[in-house]
């Protein structure tokens, strides 16, 4: 009896708990509405319109929403396009093999350098600089392009007029007919940090507006991405792993204050898609390039006239040095800024204007920021005791003057007419410069074999810019055992003559 009264106090207990339990759910239960409810066509995917604002702060520092909002409108997408031509005979001359490996294979279809019939289409990135239309990109997404047009942010589109470039630093400057155009204001990239976040803002792929964001990786870079005939490629790049793909090239590299740090130029890759790090021309160097564009059509190339070799563990214990810091001077050239500062082969150059060195890349650098004329305060260490000179800076010439452009003008040489070649001449035949010849039959070149219309690209090693260079050249093999001349025809045939004595 009592087993059976206790069973029967368990199974009331039950029951009025279950009933508290139910009683508080529907207490605590929201209000159901009662209103007719969408269904989803696939009953594995849910919808809502119900969506929740976070109230989470983000910290000061990473939130990149301001930038972007700021810096988006101002860079813009670079279309260019070649002629047929162009792509079908110097695809591949066009891509230097040093650029492929950076670059990939796979990259010629956004730069517009396939083989396929008709224009070629090209893609890239660029900058407004001015609210009256100056914007800045690389010189490889302009190079050789027989038209360039822009696409703003806004979908509005204009045709661009190239002011200058500077493949030293892979630079180039445009001009479109617009005003009040939204614009990004140079920050110092000497300011930004190892570590600090960026963000990288293009159009990769043909997809505008896209922003990314990442931090510096390392600065001074030298990646040997420019190294050309003369030797007067300027690297120092800025790397990022902010994602940077083909078609960014041209684009901003900017801080969280929406300041310009650096123009995005190149990526390290196999395959031509980023895997890891990209590399940006500082605004340092930007700044002065494209302000030299803007004055004199030409860059002014400061130079201190000496030759360096970076410093490591064998060559600081073969020479005996008390530091791995500096750069190692080689020797001083002749009546260059260097030799008349005092400057000479052991010493090591620790500083310029107070700025360290210890790569040539940083060196390069510093003194790329100045013009012929400018004087600069070089600190080195001579067998272990600090000192300062201050250097003159010249140019290529060996003087202080400045540079001014040349206009390429038709000249007669030995009979013929020596004519400059048009930019879309030479963005259909995938040249820089030249010069075209005509009169041949009247003149001392009939005998070469050179037919008229024949574009001299080439005498010997030299390039051939301007029909002067011919002159200049051709005087010189005088001297010497002749020259051999080469250079291509309008319908794209390359060919090559021996004129003087190397005949």
């Amino acid at each position: 009896m009592q087993a059976k009264q206790m069973m029967l106090g368990l199974l009331g207990s039950a029951i009025l708990g279950g009933g508290v339990a139910v009683g508080g759910y529907k207490l605590l239960e929201p209000e159901r509405d009662n209103s007719p409810q969408a269904l989803a066509a696939d009953p594995n995917v849910r919808y809502t319109s119900a969506l929740k604002s976070s109230t989470y702060s983000i910290p000061d520092g990473l939130n990149f929403t301001a930038a972007a909002a700021t810096v988006t409108p101002a860079v813009v997408h670079v279309m260019t396009e070649y002629s047929p031509q162009s792509g079908q005979n110097d695809a591949a001359m066009r891509m230097d093999p040093f650029l492929r490996q950076f670059f990939g294979d796979d990259f010629d279809q956004y730069r517009g350098r396939g083989r396929q019939q008709g224009p070629q289409q090209g893609s890239g990135s660029g900058v407004i600089i001015a609210a009256n239309g100056y914007i800045v990109t690389n010189n490889h997404v302009i190079d050789k392009a027989s038209k360039i047009e822009v696409v703003m942010d806004d979908k509005r589109k204009f045709e661009a007029e190239l002011v200058g470039k500077d493949p030293n630093t892979d630079l180039a400057l445009l001009k479109v007919k617009a005003e009040n155009l939204p614009f990004i204001r140079y920050g110092n990239s000497d300011d930004i940090k190892v570590g600090e976040w960026v963000l990288a803002v293009g159009n990769p792929f043909n997809l505008n507006s896209t922003v990314t964001a990442g931090i510096i990786s390392a600065k001074g870079r030298n990646i040997n991405i420019l190294r050309r005939e003369d030797g007067m490629g300027i690297e120092s790049f800025l790397q990022t792993d902010a994602v940077v793909n083909p078609g960014n090239s041209g684009g901003a590299l900017v801080n969280l204050n929406g300041d310009l740090i650096g123009i995005n130029s190149a990526i390290a890759s196999q395959t031509g898609s980023f895997v890891g790090y990209s590399f940006a021309v500082p605004s340092s160097i930007v700044s002065k390039v494209i302000d030299d564009l803007l004055k004199y059509k030409v860059v002014q190339r400061a130079l201190l006239g000496v030759q360096i070799r970076e410093i490591d563990a064998t060559l600081a214990a073969e020479k005996k040095l008390s530091t791995l810091n500096g750069v190692y001077v080689i020797g001083a050239g002749k009546g260059s800024s260097a030799a008349e500062a005092g400057l000479r082969e052991g010493d090591v150059i620790t500083s310029i204007n107070g700025a360290k060195v210890n790569t040539a890349s940083q060196l390069q650098e510093q003194v790329a920021r100045f013009r012929p004329g400018d004087k600069i305060k070089v600190s080195y260490l001579r067998e272990g005791s600090s000192r300062t000179a201050t250097a003159t800076l010249r140019n290529a010439t060996g003087t202080t003057d400045v540079i001014r452009e040349v206009a390429a003008t038709t000249i007669k040489y030995e009979g013929a007419s020596l004519s400059p070649v048009t930019r879309q001449e030479q963005g259909k035949l995938g040249i820089e410069g030249g010069a075209k010849i005509s009169g041949i039959r009247d003149s001392n070149f009939r005998e070469t074999g050179i037919a008229d219309g024949f574009i001299i690209t080439r005498i010997d090693k030299n390039r051939v810019e301007k029909p002067q260079d011919v002159q200049r050249l051709l005087e010189a093999a005088k001297e010497t055992d002749g020259a051999l001349v080469e250079g291509v025809y309008p319908d794209g045939r390359k060919a090559y003559y021996p004129i003087g004595q190397a005949q």
